[in-house]
């Protein structure tokens, strides 16, 4: 039994998808383009400098949803797929996805990133399992709050065990596991695979990987990526 998962922004994104998605609601004009332009900044650079309040950042972040129905959300998340992710979704990464799927193992993707940003594009990657933040939904509407806990840290590893022990299953039962992500904050989950690995890590987390000799990818170039093996 072989289990790979995969961050997200960053990672598997040559960007962030969480921050791109505020940008984009900017851009067309569904937020306060001053005020919120200038919140998102602040949040990114403190996911940036390891200093993130997720509580705060999601309280932040939700809000916007409980504007608009599902199906206005699901109209402007299709523009969003199209002028902001797309262009992030490297060769490379969808070939070391695509990889791991065809290879049999379980595949997940594991962000902290709230499933309404996420969830589509897990389906454009060929992932059909998503380990996210997940915003509350009351009367077919988003209502801004987190339901359960926010996949950040060490939410991480405990939504992933959830996950896992809905499935009748535990991250020790897989003969390997890997985890690919390019964050200090994830470093929780790196921990609890058998098979950490960097991809384009942040200055940090690239001077762990070398110190503990764990293996450091790129993602980013038009080559194909190292195979898991």
């Amino acid at each position: 039994m072989r289990l790979s998962l995969f961050d997200l922004d960053h990672t598997l994104l040559a960007g962030d998808s969480d921050y791109g998605w505020g940008q984009f609601m900017v851009r067309h004009g569904l937020v306060d383009p001053d005020v919120y332009a200038r919140k998102n900044a602040e949040f990114y650079a403190a996911y940036q400098a390891g200093t993130l309040d997720q509580m705060a950042y999601q309280a932040f972040s939700l809000e916007p949803l409980t504007r608009f129905s599902m199906d206005e959300l699901a109209a402007w998340h299709r523009r969003f797929m199209a002028e902001t992710i797309e262009p992030l979704m490297t060769a490379p990464g969808r070939r070391l996805v695509r990889e791991r799927v065809q290879a049999g193992d379980v595949v997940a993707i594991v962000t902290s990133t709230n499933s309404f940003v996420t969830g589509p594009i897990a389906r454009a990657y060929g992932v059909e399992h998503l380990i996210a933040t997940d915003p509350e939904v009351r009367d077919g509407r988003y209502t801004g709050r987190v339901a359960g806990i926010p996949a950040f840290r060490e939410g991480k590893v405990a939504r992933l065990g959830e996950w896992l022990a809905r499935r009748g299953e535990r991250l020790a039962d897989f003969d390997q596991s890997w985890f690919y992500s390019d964050s200090t904050n994830d470093l929780p989950l790196l921990e609890a695979v058998t098979h950490p690995v960097a991809v384009d890590p942040d200055p940090a987390l690239r001077a762990i990987a070398l110190a503990r000799g764990w293996s450091v990818i790129s993602l980013r170039g038009a080559g194909d990526p190292p195979a898991a093996s």
